[in-house]
């Protein structure tokens, strides 16, 4: 039971703020679900920007897996894409929040076209997070100047989610550093500028995530070889290839950080794309929900729309909800982060619920339109191949759970009476 005394302190300060609010319509109590003006600019912009030109090319994209420079690039003149740049560097300035409304907009229209932006913001982050003001200087300098594209090289035909098991090594000769090895599904992989590695500088494989350090590997450096274009199930727009490093040598200067610091990196760049990734979902689930709406109003069956029906309009109705709840996470884990929180706890619930809701949305989708779902002259087939990824890439849904629960364990997010 509340004391009395917390009761009148409660009351007073209700009291205070009312009568201070008292030409007000609304009162704030602290939780504000509005966006300032300058947002949604941003939002409507970025929402033309899909309606106009993503929309109108993601089917023609989907069939030839064409990489869709030149959209990317006219996103770019928006100040739409690399919204992760400080302004101290050339970049937009823009909030994670800001980020995040961007790219559930542009996700609305092709997640194949926004994954190659999710992509860049995730091999600049961890510049952002461990480079000195020189690599930052370089580097963001050159996204801001031209339309340039970067790769996140984490990945390898045996470390996926098992990253301490990278074998891609890294040996220091001189002032230099020698980089062997093999990465595999890297988005951007075959059209990057220049990529972060992560590699083993400790050549103790037991030595797990302290043996590992990031770099930052210019595309063009001799012993850098692109892979092949993968032709995936999804987001085939997309280019995921492998890339693989032969005697490549890249000076000190391009270390980030410290040796075995690179784990540590490479994770916190996590912390700022996952939400993306997971309004990302949200955008391909609202799209998937509005195309199943409009189906579902004007497919008629046994005399009346599908939405009369109550399965139909029951599964309407989950899809809104699981975006409504999703969005609100998304949005909870971006905005931890511009108050500089950490929000690995949120970032995760994001990602690994928001792609849920995507796939769900999606196939639930596809049933709706029945047998006109299953085919690839209605969108609805698109985007039901193109979610699968949401619950792969930046984190399987396994380990986003895996992520959750330590964080329960250490007592976060918790309440004791």
């Amino acid at each position: 039971m509340f004391s009395l005394a917390v009761r009148r302190c409660v009351s007073t300060a209700l009291l205070t703020r009312l009568s201070s609010s008292a030409a007000r319509t609304v009162v704030d109590f602290g939780l504000n679900f509005d966006l300032t003006e300058e947002q949604k600019e941003i939002q409507n912009t970025a929402r033309q920007f899909t309606c106009d030109v993503i929309i109108p090319a993601a089917p023609e994209l989907d069939k030839t897996g064409e990489f869709p420079r030149d959209i990317i690039e006219q996103a770019w003149k928006l100040g739409l894409v690399n919204t992760c740049v400080p302004a101290e560097y050339g970049g937009t300035g823009l909030s994670s929040m800001d980020g995040v409304l961007i790219l559930e907009e542009l996700a609305y229209g092709c997640t194949g076209v926004t994954s190659p932006i999710v992509a860049n913001d995730l091999a600049l982050t961890p510049v952002l997070v461990g480079g000195s003001h020189e690599q930052k200087k370089k580097y963001f300098g050159r996204v801001t100047e031209q339309c340039l594209h970067a790769a996140y090289c984490v990945t390898e035909p045996g470390a996926g989610s098992d990253v301490a098991n990278i074998r891609t090594s890294a040996v220091k000769k001189g002032n230099d550093w020698v980089i062997n090895g093999q990465k595999m599904w890297i988005t951007n992989g075959g059209v990057a500028d220049w990529y972060f590695v992560l590699a083993r500088t400790d050549p103790d494989i037991r030595k797990g995530f302290k043996g590992l350090t990031g770099f930052i590997v210019d595309a063009d450096t001799p012993g850098v070889t692109k892979g092949r274009k993968e032709w995936n199930m999804g987001q085939r727009t997309s280019n995921t290839t492998g890339v693989t490093f032969e005697d490549v040598v890249v000076p000190n200067e391009n270390l980030l950080a410290a040796p075995g610091e690179g784990f540590r990196i490479a994770m916190k760049a996590f912390d700022h794309t996952r939400p993306v990734v997971a309004i990302s979902a949200v955008g391909l689930a609202q799209r998937a929900m509005q195309e199943a709406l409009n189906y579902s109003l004007e497919r008629k069956t046994f005399q009346q729309p599908l939405i009369q029906h109550q399965a139909v309009a029951f599964m309407l109705a989950d899809m809104a909800i699981g975006i409504e709840t999703a969005r609100l996470v998304s949005y909870r884990a971006a905005w931890e982060l511009d108050q500089g929180r950490s929000n690995t706890y949120y970032a995760s619930i994001a990602k690994c619920y928001a792609s849920e809701v995507a796939n769900k949305c999606a196939a639930d989708a596809v049933q709706i339109f029945g047998g006109n779902g299953y085919n690839s002259e209605y969108p609805v087939e698109k985007l039901m191949r193109d979610a699968k990824i949401l619950q792969i890439y930046e984190g399987t849904t396994q380990i986003q759970k895996m992520v959750i629960a330590r964080a329960m364990a250490a007592g976060l997010r918790t309440m004791t009476c």
